[in-house]
């Protein structure tokens, strides 16, 4: 007796802890990387470059235009002062026999800076085709506030030409007045004191009226000239 109420204690389990799942044994977690904000002292060398730069152009600019203000080059002026005709005879066609000379005077306006011409070529053209060959010209310095004068002879034997050359000069001679154009080709660059330019082209065209006579060569009047029409 005594043992028949006696009942064994039931037993208490304990519970394991899951195991780990695949590919979370090694997981842990990641240390955050902190952005470094620019700071003011390396924003403020940036500003202060810039506006360095900024003050070194402007100032560039000023000085240059300054320059070109002081040194602003002009265009050399050209005139034609005397003509002499020593053949035009247009009777053989299609061919015509040509030699004049030409007193050309050029001006240098400018003050402060001179002139140099390369590759000079000049010829002569009627109705705006060409009735002499091209002759090369020697190169010329002009100094500042000065005048050249150029006589070169132009033509020499016979040249092609067309109809309408030939007709045309034949009516003027017997007319009395003929209207000629002195063509001047080449190259120039400014000079002012150690600065020079890079090298442009010119077209020099003058525009004259001769009177002539037929059988009379030599020196011929000038009945108009007015100053050349200069392109660079």
């Amino acid at each position: 007796m005594g043992q028949e109420n006696q009942h064994p204690l039931p037993s208490r389990k304990t519970e394991s802890p899951p195991p780990p799942q695949m590919g979370q044994e090694n997981q842990h977690p990641l240390p955050t990387r902190k952005t470094k904000l620019p700071s003011n002292s390396q924003g403020g060398a940036v500003r202060s470059c810039c506006l360095c730069v900024f003050i070194f152009l402007l100032l560039a600019g000023a000085t240059a235009l300054t320059v070109w203000l002081i040194y602003r080059p002009h265009k050399p002026r050209f005139t034609v002062v005397g003509a002499a005709i020593y053949e035009l005879n247009a009777t053989s066609q299609p061919f015509i026999s040509t030699s004049m000379q030409f007193t050309i005077v050029t001006r240098n306006p400018n003050r402060r800076v001179s002139i140099f011409y390369e590759k000079l070529q000049a010829y002569v053209s009627y109705r705006n085709q060409q009735i002499t060959p091209p002759v090369d010209l020697p190169p010329l310095y002009h100094e500042t506030k000065s005048t050249v004068s150029l006589s070169p002879v132009l033509g020499s034997g016979t040249v092609p030409a067309s109809a309408e050359v030939v007709n045309g000069l034949m009516m003027d001679e017997a007319y009395g007045v003929v209207a000629l154009r002195v063509v001047l080709l080449g190259r120039l660059r400014w000079k002012a004191g150690a600065i020079k330019t890079v090298k442009y082209g010119v077209h020099v065209k003058c525009d004259v009226w001769v009177g002539l006579m037929k059988g009379v060569v030599g020196q011929v009047p000038l009945l108009g000239a007015p100053p050349c029409k200069v392109d660079i």
